[in-house]
């Protein structure tokens, strides 16, 4: 009896190989860091929880320290399955580490320079030589500041903030004269004024290492895409306070990685 049953888990799992079906395993999903690591954990468990449930495969959060550590950590590329990520980096992931794009959330995003009420500043010439604070390189708030000022001899002072709560923090307090910060978050604050937007880009998107397998990331793919049209997608989604996520691909963010030229480690 014990060698009929050998067999039969052996052609069964032999099936499985053939038929390209992978065991169940645990993944890291890594997001940019642009919040705080513990409110990263809670803000994206909601997605966590929904793949593995849906996928049958582990989904963990693996959040950073902040943006230098984060860089270097994708340098290496360890541990690094699935990212969540801004548009800059998700394409030099595409062309020097071989991801896959598979989801984006929809529509586009852009960073805005802040001062608070008292600090009333009308343009960014008014910010040289004063101080502001920015999440470090490549995070895209850093990079599109860099931009910002491009005579160096006609700078600000650059103080580096943990992440973007910590930026606003700074500004409230009088600490510096202005931060850079995620769009979204200025209507979290009664009381700051926003001096300028950047360009838009392509909001964050969803790729996969080509550690993981084909099935696998096709899976999580179907399981982002669906998630509007089932009950426990349309939870998820509420509770992340976004509408949905849209399909999408390399070429979206074609071209955002040469933000990151001249950027130690490009």
């Amino acid at each position: 009896v014990m060698k009929v049953c050998f067999r039969q888990v052996f052609f069964t799992l032999l099936l499985m190989v053939i038929s390209g079906v992978s065991s169940a395993a645990s993944y890291y999903l890594s997001v940019q860091a642009v919040l705080p690591r513990d409110q990263i954990q809670r803000n994206y468990q909601p997605l966590a929880t929904y793949l593995t449930e849906t996928t049958g495969h582990t989904i963990l959060i693996k959040s950073y320290r902040n943006f230098l550590t984060y860089w270097a950590r994708m340098q290496k590329a360890e541990d690094m399955h699935f990212m969540l990520d801004g548009a800059h980096l998700t394409d030099y992931r595409v062309q020097r580490k071989n991801y896959k794009v598979l989801a984006k959330f929809p529509d586009t995003v852009t960073f805005t320079v802040v001062t608070s009420e008292e600090n009333f500043v009308f343009e960014m010439e008014e910010l040289i030589s004063k101080k502001i604070a920015s999440m470090a390189s490549p995070g895209m708030g850093a990079v599109r500041l860099n931009n910002m000022f491009p005579n160096p001899v006609r700078l600000p002072f650059y103080i580096e903030a943990s992440d973007s709560v910590d930026a606003v923090q700074r500004v409230l307090d009088g600490s510096v004269d202005a931060a850079i910060i995620p769009s979204p978050l200025v209507g979290n604050y009664e009381n700051l004024n926003s001096v300028v937007s950047t360009e838009p880009t392509p909001h964050m998107a969803f790729s996969s290492s080509p550690d993981v397998p084909d099935e696998v990331a096709l899976a999580v793919k179907q399981a982002l895409l669906n998630a509007i049209n089932t009950p426990a997608g349309r939870k998820m989604l509420e509770e992340m306070n976004i509408e949905y996520f849209e399909d999408a691909d390399a070429e979206m963010y074609a071209g955002y990685a040469k933000l990151l030229e001249g950027m130690f480690g490009y």
